[in-house]
Order: C-alpha cells, then structure tokens, then sequence
C-alpha cells in the first residue's frame, strides 16, 4: 500500500491513558499539553482508554481517570472511545493486512527472540503458518528510520528496530499497542499527537503501520516526561502519588510551569476554570522545553 499525500484537516488530538491506575503528575502533563494544543488551535480534542491488557488494568481505574480530568477543567469532546470495545474494527485490519501479504503468523516465543539477539530475525516470514498459537507480525516492506518531531526535533532509531516485523496481534490474543494505538487514531482522524518522550521510539513503527495502511500520517509532539531525582519517570509503575482533586489548581499550576509556560504566580491560588482558561489563551509551544527528561524539583 502506499501512504495517501497530507490534506489540510482540521486540527483534532488527543489523550489516551490507560487504566492500569490513577491519573499522576506525569499524566497531568501529557493531558494538559495535549489539551491545549488542540484548544490554542480551536481543535477537538479526544479522550479514548486504553484498555487493551486486562491483566495489567485496575478495576475502577477508567472512571477515576475521566473524574480527575473533570476535576482539572480538561473536558473533552464526543464520547470517550474504548479500545475494549473495539476488537471487531482490529480484527478486521489484521484479515485486510493478511490478505494484502502485509502480515503473517509466527509461533517462536520471546526466550528464543531474546537468545538469537533481542529483536526478531523474520524465523517465521515465509512460513505460510496458521494464526492457531501463533503471534501476528507486520511485515516491514518499507522501515522508518527517523522521523521529525515538532519539539525533539529529528529523531533517528537503530536499524534493528526499524527493520524488525513487530507483533501487531500477541499469542495470547492481546492486540499489541502499536496496532491498536494507530487504528485508533486513524480512524478518529487525529492530525497530531502530543504525548510523553517514552514514546519516542515506537513511533516509527507506528509511522510504518500508517504508510502500509495507505493512512495520512499525523505530526508528532513528544513532551518532556517528568522524572525522579533517581531517573525514573513518574509512573504508576513506580507508584506515583495519585492527583489529589481537592488540589486541582495548584497541579494545573505546576504543569504550566513545567511545560515552560510561566504561569502568573497570583493565578496558583485561582479557579480550575480560570487556570485553564490562562493557559489555552497563553499557550506557546516554542516555551516547552526541548527535553526528553524534565527532573522534578530541579527547575
């Protein structure tokens, strides 16, 4: 397939946490970023759970997610989408990229993956196996191996990771986050992502999906993520303080300084409404911070 030329559409973005726990500082930052991009260039702006890996998933997490944007003045437009939901629309691009010659089952297991180097070495790809037990590859017809980000700039990945046929459906069953993450925002016509700098490096493989599925590719905004003095980001993973909604304003406060913002002192103890009415009407994305790591505390 190939990529379709870029249109002028009106702007539309997004933010898409998962609910594996509540909302952090961090994921304050990335939702805000992304909301005041799309608001600064009256744009819609989306909400969509992730909640693709049940295993990974805290029960109730996805309302206490949307409570706590609600509570931060960060209302979105639509419905929420649910990824959950979604499994007949993955499916069906999975038997579209099978037929197409774009995708092909492949049954070895990561222990085998990790001895012969740590990226699959295409053992699979002229198989012709069937998909019982077997994992769903992308066949990389046409790597990415770089990319142009508005605020890192030019991005450049290993040969290895840009070659590799990555999974696109697990052998568990699971649909993997690239193939999910890109019908998804193909489908909701997203024309820019701004989202964390963890994600840097998947996004080629994500511009790949886009060209093999003749989709328009959206631009790229990668935040700065926001870590601990030990270098660990702020995640749930590493058991981040939840964000307290009795303290809405002062978090908003701290984001828009974080994001390089320079928020008015006096406006830390305004209304949720009021702090973010500020900042859609002062948003300036040239004031972020062209980092991939923002230690807290150190600014």
């Amino acid at each position: 397939m190939v990529m379709t030329p870029p249109t002028t559409r009106p702007y539309v973005g997004r933010f898409a946490p998962s609910p594996s726990g509540p909302l952090h500082f961090g994921s304050l930052v990335a939702a805000l970023g992304s909301f005041l991009q799309a608001r600064s260039q009256q744009g819609r702006w989306l909400v969509r759970i992730e909640d693709i890996d049940p295993p990974r998933e805290m029960a109730g997490a996805a309302d206490l997610i949307l409570q706590t944007l609600e509570a931060h003045g960060l209302a979105w437009d639509g419905e929420v989408i649910y990824q959950s939901r979604r499994h007949e629309r993955y499916d069906e691009v999975i038997a579209a990229l099978h037929r197409a010659g774009d995708l092909y089952w492949c049954r070895c297991t990561r222990r085998e993956i990790m001895a012969s180097g740590g990226f699959y070495n295409g053992h699979c790809r002229n198989l012709g196996l069937a998909p019982t037990g077997c994992a769903a590859r992308l066949r990389q017809h046409h790597p990415v191996y770089r990319f142009e980000d508005a605020l890192q700039g030019e991005i450049r990945v290993p040969a290895a990771l840009a070659e590799e046929d990555f999974i696109v459906r697990r052998r568990d069953g699971l649909y993997a986050y690239n193939l999910a993450v890109v019908v998804d925002d193909m489908d909701s016509g997203i024309t820019e992502i701004v989202r964390g700098a963890d994600l840097l490096e998947p996004t080629v493989r994500q511009i790949a999906l886009y060209q093999t599925l003749g989709a328009e590719v959206p631009a790229w905004v990668h935040l700065p993520l926001a870590v601990l003095p030990d270098g660990n980001k702020l995640s749930k993973q590493n058991h981040a303080p939840a964000l307290n909604p009795d303290e809405a304003s002062a978090s908003l406060w701290q984001a828009l300084a974080f994001l390089g913002q320079y928020p008015p002192p006096e406006l830390r103890e305004g209304q949720v409404d009021e702090i973010v009415a500020w900042g859609i009407a002062h948003w300036r994305q040239a004031g972020v911070p062209r980092q991939q790591k923002i230690v807290l505390g150190a600014r």
